[in-house]
């Protein structure tokens, strides 16, 4: 029987109890009995694959490589995988990076079947993908209790990713709109209702930049570099989420005074 996360408080009261129990939680998490025998797979064989044939080929292989990526379930869509992952990164009109999603992207870049030597020949390849597909595991089985905590979870990471990119500042904003969990923790946090992605592009990028300048007094996707700010986002997000759930049977002054409380 696989662990449970525990997860006893919604908001920012239960993400404060996530963060202290963390490594416990995740360490019994990882003892999973699935979960150990998929990773040693894993471990044991994917230094014999040299194609993305070869690993789409293997449904264990493929199932830890996508888990890793956070593509679970791309799990059964074989040949347009196998595209992402032949056609790599290196060619600046390849398949990967023509994608707004760039969780694609990251995967074909990670394998590398278009270096000639795919990276599933380094010593250390297996160690980080397996590392890989468990935090995402535990970040799935803590988004079955409750999902903001999922969301929350994955936010340094997948924020991180964007602001470290080399992408230009509209380009980052982008990002978070391909980024469907980004996507909502920004539209939750900066109080922005989802019909606004009905918009085009461009407005929606200007919208999220007027937002975010007049909650955090700047209008860029870079100001998340600091682990401050970036903190702030993740608490505004899980307390205005958790008052959007619970509003309809509060007074104002009964809202105001939860939104205190969590600050």
């Amino acid at each position: 029987m696989s662990f449970t996360p525990i997860i006893p408080f919604s908001g920012f009261a239960g993400w404060s109890f996530l963060q202290n129990s963390l490594s416990a939680q995740k360490e019994a998490f990882e003892a999973s009995p699935v979960l150990q025998s998929d990773t040693a797979y894993f471990t044991e064989n994917i230094g014999n694959v040299q194609t993305a044939e070869d690993l789409v080929g293997d449904y264990r292989l493929l199932k830890v490589t996508l888990g890793a990526f956070g593509l679970d379930d791309d799990l059964p869509n074989k040949a347009f995988i196998q595209k992402v992952l032949e056609e790599g990164s290196l060619d600046s009109e390849s398949f990967a990076n023509g994608m707004v999603d760039k969780r694609y992207l990251a995967l074909t870049e990670a394998f590398g079947f278009d270096l000639g030597t795919p990276n599933t020949q380094l010593s250390d390849f297996a160690a980080e993908i397996v590392e890989s597909y468990n935090t995402r595991q535990f970040e799935i089985a803590v988004g079955e209790q409750d999902t903001d905590m999922r969301l929350s979870l994955g936010l340094e990471r997948d924020l991180g990713e964007i602001v470290g990119g080399d992408n230009t500042a509209n380009g980052k904003w982008y990002s978070v709109l391909g980024n469907e969990p980004l996507l909502t923790v920004f539209q939750t946090a900066l109080n922005i209702p989802k019909d606004a992605s009905s918009l085009d592009l461009d407005s929606q990028v200007e919208y999220m930049r007027e937002h975010a300048a007049a909650v955090f007094g700047d209008a860029e996707v870079d100001q998340f570099s600091d682990p401050e700010r970036l903190e702030e986002l993740n608490r505004l997000f899980l307390v205005r989420s958790q008052i959007n759930d619970i509003s309809a049977g509060m007074s104002s002054g009964a809202i105001a005074l939860t939104l205190l409380q969590a600050i």
